[in-house]
């Protein structure tokens, strides 16, 4: 009996198929159908920092004068009005799921300064969310504001959430660091309990004949799966931090490939927005038959097989592969 069991948020999941934050998550069916579907944990989609702490007014100004977007904004520009729950809605959705299911429930909250709103941790954790996932979506625009500024940002946010509540808190971050290694470790050594590599920025699009900017959400391509296997597998056996594996991950192979690099679990939205909530057996049921047919006997034997550490050629993941991959391409 092959055992998909994996280690997550100091909790144990009965796979690693974790279902990320998105719009699917908004519906407790959905919820229900992806416990049913074999979902190992649930992210909810995410509250906002600006839904917390801003007046109405206040909180127009700033999403109608921005320039990024977002894969849970219901539109490039929303109204105040358009977010589907404020505070307490979101906290009643998670007692609901709750209710609903047994699968684990992480709430995700979205924010970029350390502020007031990382006291909401404090009410997800009475509402009885089993986790949180704090979700750094941080494009720095000031020109006077430096890189260890911009670094002791997520430290504080972090370190804000630990100090007020118990339950376990993964950190999804962008890869945009000087040294992404060493922002890792800092962030493990405040208490992360897992990193969840990596947050895709949604990039705005120019409409050429209305003039306007507007929201031009891409989901994600298995192509993506690159760069998060890259990091998965320099970190494992570094920190002490779960890792988990977000962007790119569509298929059984994606699955098979993060936890061979390293990552406790797999965390899919584009695929099943794509393809259903339903979509998650078919992956399980190609990730049994692969293992079963490569004799591997648990998840457990698999993962960090192919991380730097325990790779035969550790310059595969460093520049050494950058110049080979350089070299050797023909037309």
């Amino acid at each position: 009996m092959i055992d998909l069991t994996t280690t997550y948020l100091k909790m144990r999941l009965r796979s690693p198929l974790v279902v990320s934050a998105s719009p699917l998550s908004e519906s407790i069916d959905n919820i229900k159908r992806m416990e049913d579907a074999g979902a190992g944990a649930i992210v909810l989609y995410s509250l906002f920092e600006e839904q917390l702490v801003k007046q109405q007014q206040d909180l127009h100004r700033h999403l109608t004068y921005g320039t990024e977007s977002h894969a849970e904004a219901v539109t490039y520009m929303p109204e105040p009005d358009t977010f589907h729950v404020g505070p307490e809605g979101y906290l009643e959705h998670i007692r609901k799921a709750k209710e609903a299911v047994k699968t684990p429930i992480i709430a995700s909250l979205n924010g970029t300064t350390p502020t007031g709103w990382t006291e909401f941790a404090t009410k997800i954790q009475e509402a009885g969310a089993d986790a949180l996932e704090l979700n750094i979506y941080y494009i720095p625009t000031d020109l006077h504001l430096t890189g260890s500024q911009v670094e002791q940002t997520y430290l504080d946010i972090l370190e804000l959430v630990k100090s007020n509540i118990y339950i376990p808190v993964a950190v999804k971050l962008s890869p945009f660091f000087s040294n992404m290694a060493n922002m890792a470790k800092r962030l493990d050594d405040l208490g992360a309990d897992a990193l969840v590599l990596f947050n895709r920025f949604y990039q705005p699009d120019i409409d050429v004949e209305n003039l306007e900017v507007y929201p031009h959400v891409l989901l994600s391509s298995p192509q993506a799966l690159r760069l998060p296997l890259r990091w998965i597998a320099i970190l494992y056996g570094r920190i002490k931090a779960d890792l988990a594996a977000t962007s790119g991950i569509h298929a059984a192979p994606d699955v098979l490939k993060a936890l061979m690099a390293g990552a406790n679990v797999t965390m899919m939205a584009s695929a099943l927005l794509r393809n259903g909530v339903s979509y998650l057996q078919t992956v399980e049921r190609y990730l049994l038959e692969w293992m079963e047919s490569h004799e591997y006997e648990s998840v457990q034997q698999m993962r960090g097989s192919l991380s730097q550490i325990r790779s035969a050629d550790p310059s595969a993941f460093e520049r050494a592969q950058y110049m080979k991959a350089l070299t050797t391409y023909r037309i």
